[in-house]
């Protein structure tokens, strides 16, 4: 058999508070449903119409403590994950169902525009006024998080950091010499 790709990408609002339940196991697990708008022209009447998709989402673990402790009705996020269909036994009526739900990997919390929009303690950044790049990169507000497969957040903001090590290679000068290669400072 070969192997297939399965990847989702969203970006919508929660269209309801996060349901955190915990398996018997005491795993934490977050059931989310996100509301994903489209707009189109209708090409016969030229109205506008519009369509929302309610799409129903878990979180394991990490990403349901996210969930649990940012995420509300009407908070913007963005999620990467992977499409799952499932089937399970209903216990009342003795039928099998099947579910189709977004299994999340990564989360990441977006600014909703307002300016008194914050997620709990962590401040959500605002895009600069202005056309002019920074030279350094600005730290004035840290990034919301984002966590997930191999995602492990800055160190930049712990205590003792030396501020001119580079985190990864994105901040590494590039030294214009080898042709790409990367001297790695240690």
């Amino acid at each position: 058999m070969s192997r297939g790709f399965n990847k989702v990408i969203l970006m919508g609002n929660l269209a309801r508070d996060p349901d955190i339940r915990h398996t018997p196991s005491k795993q934490k697990v977050a059931r989310i449903t996100v509301a994903v708008g489209r707009q189109w022209k209708n090409k016969v009447t030229g109205e506008v119409q519009s369509q929302t998709d309610f799409i129903p989402i878990v979180a394991w673990t990490s990403l349901a403590d996210l969930c649990d402790r940012y995420l509300r009705k009407g908070k913007p996020v963005l999620v990467e994950g992977r499409m799952q269909v499932r089937d399970y036994e209903d216990q009342k009526t003795g039928m099998r169902k099947w579910v189709t739900e977004v299994v999340a990997e990564n989360l990441t919390l977006l600014p909703s525009g307002r300016r008194d929009d914050e997620y709990g303690d962590i401040p959500v950044p605002r895009p600069q006024q202005t056309q002019e790049r920074p030279v350094a990169p600005a730290r004035a507000q840290p990034k919301p998080p984002s966590y997930g497969n191999g995602d492990v957040g800055s160190l930049r903001d712990e205590i003792n950091f030396e501020e001119d090590f580079p985190l990864d290679f994105s901040e590494m000068a590039d030294s214009g010499e080898g042709g790409g290669d990367v001297e790695v400072p240690f």
